[in-house]
């Protein structure tokens, strides 16, 4: 389902009357229609049934039937894109990302109640996530992720890899994944089927903000064969090992020196209005890494990644695209294809064996 040309049309969903009240206020300040709105997940499955809107935010926590539930509901009743609205705490992290295994599109932190110099940027953001999440095609992302899929157990030893592991495994090589809406189960998918042998550095570049990618890097840890963890300042990552770029920090590669990648995290603006910025990354492992080097750029709204991939395949690594039938949105992957930075467009469940493909000797 994708916003009609008419405009975005959104249904609010929060116990809160008074979150109802500015989340409202402030979507349709930017341009939102807001239809209608729900205090309790049970209301919302029938309102959303009613009013067919675009997109749904949705609160977690809410009596009767919570969030979790109601995203259930509502992608087997009436499938709708549903964008999450979490609570800017580590506790909230892993529930928002149980939202996302049973349909949920996105998330975004809820805004706070305090008016304050902070509120234009919280309400670009919002409104910036509500049409993203409208623009999903849910089609493309059933032919990636069921919305019932299970929780993967940890595939320490190679089990995870061995369906794509079908030619000789690369000797080393970097990696490095960037994705935005759509994205986090993707990226799960992809480094689950990457087998640890290949001995792989690997980087993941997820649009997301600070205080869930420390979350989202250990539970891809518990999904895949390789040791997963947010990036810090001035780290060496070497064979075996895959970083993820913390919310709120630009992540670049700095130095490559005896087989390990010096890890920078750096301030300043946000690119894209994103931070981090996947072509800071992708750009700057252009200019210093050693041996094979292959990039990939999943679904996702915007340009982030395009200018990355070029720099990348000027220096002479290989580049990957997802296509557009897997991509929940077909945004930054088109816009490099495009550009003609692709070298390989594939579809979500091809990408770990195309990233072997581009290492192989």
């Amino acid at each position: 389902m994708s916003a009609r040309a008419g405009g975005t049309r959104a249904v609010v969903v929060d116990d809160s009357r008074f979150m109802r009240t500015l989340i409202t206020k402030l979507l349709e300040e930017g341009g939102v229609d807001v239809v209608a709105d729900a205090a309790d997940g049970e209301v919302a499955v029938d309102v959303v049934a009613e009013h067919a809107p675009d997109v749904v935010t949705m609160d977690i926590e809410m009596p009767r039937k919570n969030g979790i539930e109601a995203v259930e509901d509502i992608m087997s009743t009436c499938p709708t894109p549903v964008l999450m609205l979490s609570a800017h705490a580590e506790e909230n992290a892993d529930v928002t990302f149980e939202a996302l295994d049973r349909g949920a599109v996105d998330f975004v932190t809820k805004p706070g109640g305090e008016v304050t110099s902070e509120m234009p940027r919280v309400k670009r953001e919002l409104v910036d996530k509500v049409r993203s999440a409208a623009a999903v095609d849910l089609e493309a992302r059933g032919r990636t992720v069921s919305p019932t899929r299970p929780a993967q157990a940890s595939a320490r030893g190679g089990a995870a890899g061995a369906a794509v592991a079908s030619g000789p495994l690369p000797e080393g090589g970097t990696v490095i994944v960037g994705a935005s809406t759509g994205g986090p189960n993707v990226v799960e998918d992809v480094l689950a089927a990457l087998p640890r042998q290949a001995d792989l550095r690997i980087l993941v570049v997820q649009h997301m903000p600070e205080g869930f990618t420390g979350r989202f890097a250990k539970r891809l840890d518990g999904r895949c064969d390789y040791e997963v963890r947010e990036a810090r300042d001035g780290e060496r990552v070497g064979p075996g090992q895959v970083r993820v770029a913390p919310g709120g920090s630009h992540l670049f590669v700095d130095d490559d020196r005896a087989d390990r990648l010096r890890l920078r995290l750096r301030g300043g603006d946000r690119l894209h209005g994103v931070k981090p910025a996947i072509d800071h990354t992708m750009s700057s492992a252009a200019e210093v890494v050693r041996g094979p080097l292959t990039t990939v750029l999943l679904t996702g709204m915007g340009r982030d990644g395009v200018d990355g991939m070029g720099a990348v395949r000027r220096a002479g690594g290989k580049t990957i695209a997802q296509d557009e039938a897997t991509s929940a949105i077909f945004g930054m992957p088109k816009r490099a294809i495009e550009a003609g930075h692709a070298d390989e467009v594939l579809p979500a469940h091809g990408i770990a064996e195309g990233i072997l493909n581009t290492l192989r000797n």
